[in-house]
């Protein structure tokens, strides 16, 4: 689940955005100018910054800030601008999309999840992604439904392999040679035993990735 943070001033309007946001199914924090936005953004990167612009825009320091962290990570931004800030518009400011207020929570979630998107198709070859399924190969972390599973390292490489050729048949021997290298003298059940343990782990009623091909071996799913 992607994690927003929104930055406003303190007022009911920001708890009612919150309220909003939550019910479309997104993890929000909220934090003010005043009240640190530094540690909010520093102790746990959001994948998508809100900040409200209402009789002024943000200070320096936080501008910065975001400018830095759009720099080194994968941030996005957002402004919510009231109309009578829109004529006082900088367009040294660095954001990736705006709306103006008063606005339509659908239309901001839509927003949010096209610059996911976006953000996601930037990455490239570095995510593998399937039926709620998602394999960062830039940090190696595997989720499921946005669940984090812990896998060990040849699990991962198996998992990686077979996401990675989706509908492509891998024999077992294959998969040692692959996986555990040419010089590997363990039999082929030892591929048996790291994907069942694979399966335990990634599937369940609501999932089935990887497919058994009787008496060859294993494929990712189309």
């Amino acid at each position: 689940m992607a994690n927003l943070l929104i930055i406003s001033q303190e007022n009911e309007a920001r708890v009612e955005l919150f309220k909003r946001l939550v019910r479309e199914g997104l993890e929000c924090s909220i934090t003010s100018y005043t009240n640190g936005v530094r540690a909010a953004i520093t102790e746990r990167p959001p994948d998508v910054i809100l900040f409200e612009v209402t009789t002024k825009w943000p200070d320096k320091e936080t501008l910065s800030l975001i400018k830095r962290m759009k720099r080194e990570g994968n941030l996005q931004a957002i402004a919510l601008i009231s109309g009578e800030m829109l004529n006082s518009f900088d367009g040294d400011i660095e954001f990736d999309d705006f709306l103006a207020s008063p606005y339509n929570s659908g239309e901001l979630v839509l927003r949010i999840n096209r610059l996911l998107h976006k953000r996601r198709k930037t990455a490239g070859d570095e995510i593998i992604e399937c039926d709620g399924l998602l394999i960062d190969l830039a940090t190696c972390e595997v989720t499921v439904d946005d669940r984090v599973v812990e896998l060990t390292f040849k699990e991962y490489e198996l998992l990686k392999l077979l996401a990675g050729n989706r509908g492509r048949v891998f024999t077992r021997d294959a998969l040692l040679d692959k996986i555990w290298g040419y010089d590997y003298f363990g039999g082929d059940r030892t591929v048996d035993v790291h994907i069942r343990r694979l399966r335990s782990k990634i599937e369940d009623v609501n999932h089935t990735f990887i497919e058994t091909v009787r008496n060859i071996g294993y494929r990712f799913r189309k």
